[in-house]
């Protein structure tokens, strides 16, 4: 028995190999993820997944998909692959697990058929271009997120899904939700996709056949900021009043009231430098897509991660501005009294063509007058459709988009990009839609 169970276990470890060795020679810009997943034998598992760093296998699974197909094992292993090199299973605890691991197979599975890998190609292949061609009509370009948000709005009927689980899942990905601490990182997989990157430009078969892998990668690769770090950049230093108690001597302080009839020796300071958010503007593009519940939503994800920090001063000079083409209204907060009456009764206005440009005029002007002490930011909310301003201000900026769009023209290399999920924000802030 013993002796049976080795032999299986060798066998699985040589059919891995090979299918391992069948996507090197056709893929050669994947030597480098290639290498960094290492297989791991999982007796009992009953199937294959991976964590990123590990590709875990029941040897007798292994045995069983290459005798029902020869193209299976290399299948699953550049479908196990690719979810690493796209970075989904770090994106596992952010999402809805089921809708995600539907969205990653149907992603993965695009770019394998795109790719045309002979060696991994199986029978089921037609039918399942069928359905991506359908969905590809409905969501554009066929990358997880895209995918995922499509599904947000739209969901699949249970029979519906059933079928794309059916053509398009491979593996499972239970252990993308173990969070153990891996031995490749989200970064280091991020090195390895901008590497990939590189040398499919120079894949001399990389031509039509590759467009999905390199959707897929650009979105793998694309700067993810977190939020909360960037507002912490609209700091000031200023004076807090409260007990400094890094200048404050205990000693000398309680032997005065001890001896002197309640005369301290020594008082406390009553302010301490600190680095706090006293002042910054916010700008609400008030065309397109950016309306009611999704700006209240932002407004106050924004103003709650600055509470919530203590980076936050208890007087405020905020100014939240409305602007097209032009500027429409500006209202100043002082404190959450203030901020909270505006989420009640503020009201957008304007809805005509974007342009940038007259709401950091504006904000110029203000400074000009003297409205600012040491303004260090301003936050533009919008869809990114407009014209931006040619001059770099003496100001920090963001600009905040609701999820990813190809088609919109690139920030001022002066400015912080920051993509929203619409979806999020409105689960994370409870605004209705």
């Amino acid at each position: 028995m013993a002796d049976d169970r080795q032999k299986i276990s060798a066998l699985a470890a040589q059919a891995l190999a090979l299918a391992r060795d069948q996507l090197l020679l056709k893929l050669r810009f994947l030597d480098g993820a290639l290498a960094q997943i290492r297989p791991a034998e999982r007796a009992g598992l009953g199937c294959m997944g991976t964590d990123g760093a590990s590709l875990f296998y029941d040897p007798v699974y292994v045995l069983k998909c290459y005798r029902q197909e020869r193209a299976l094992l290399p299948r699953l292993y550049l479908h196990m692959l690719l979810h690493g090199v796209f970075s989904h299973s770090f994106q596992y605890d952010k999402l809805d697990p089921k809708r995600w691991d539907l969205a990653a197979d149907i992603a993965v599975e695009n770019v394998i058929l795109d790719l045309k890998v002979e060696t991994a190609a199986l029978e089921r292949d037609a039918e399942a271009a069928e359905k991506l061609k359908v969905l590809r009509q409905d969501i554009g370009p066929l990358t997880a997120e895209r995918i995922y948000r499509y599904f947000s709005h739209t969901p699949p009927t249970d029979r519906e899904k059933k079928e794309l689980e059916r053509l398009f899942a491979k593996d499972v990905h239970s252990f993308w939700a173990q969070g153990e601490q891996l031995e490749v990182t989200a970064e280091q997989f991020r090195k390895i996709s901008e590497r990939i990157k590189a040398e499919l430009k120079a894949f001399t078969r990389a031509g039509a056949g590759a467009e999905s892998l390199q959707k897929n990668l650009e979105e793998a690769t694309r700067d993810r900021y977190d939020y909360s770090q960037i507002l912490r950049r609209f700091t000031v230093m200023g004076e807090n009043i409260r007990v400094n108690d890094e200048e404050f001597d205990q000693i000398y302080y309680t032997y005065g009231l001890a001896h002197y009839g309640n005369l301290p020796l020594i008082e406390p300071l009553e302010y301490r430098e600190e680095t706090k958010v006293r002042e910054f503007v916010i700008v609400i593009d008030t065309s397109a897509s950016c309306r009611g519940p999704l700006v209240k939503a932002f407004l106050r994800k924004t103003y709650s991660l600055l509470k919530s920090s203590e980076n936050f001063f208890s007087r405020v000079n905020i100014h939240i501005i409305q602007c097209d083409n032009q500027v429409r209204s500006d209202i100043k907060v002082t404190g959450d009294e203030e901020f909270e009456a505006f989420l009640r009764t503020g009201r957008l206005q304007g809805f005509g063509a974007t342009d940038f440009r007259p709401a950091f005029d504006y904000v110029e002007e203000l400074v000009r007058q003297g409205e600012f002490e040491d303004l260090k930011g301003l936050i533009y909310f919008t869809d990114g459709y407009g014209v931006y301003p040619e001059k770099m201000p003496d100001y920090q900026v963001i600009f905040a988009f609701l999820d990813e769009d190809e088609n919109r023209a690139p920030t001022p290399s002066w400015s912080i990009k920051v993509v929203l999920e619409s979806e999020g924000l409105m689960q994370e802030t409870g605004e209705g839609a």
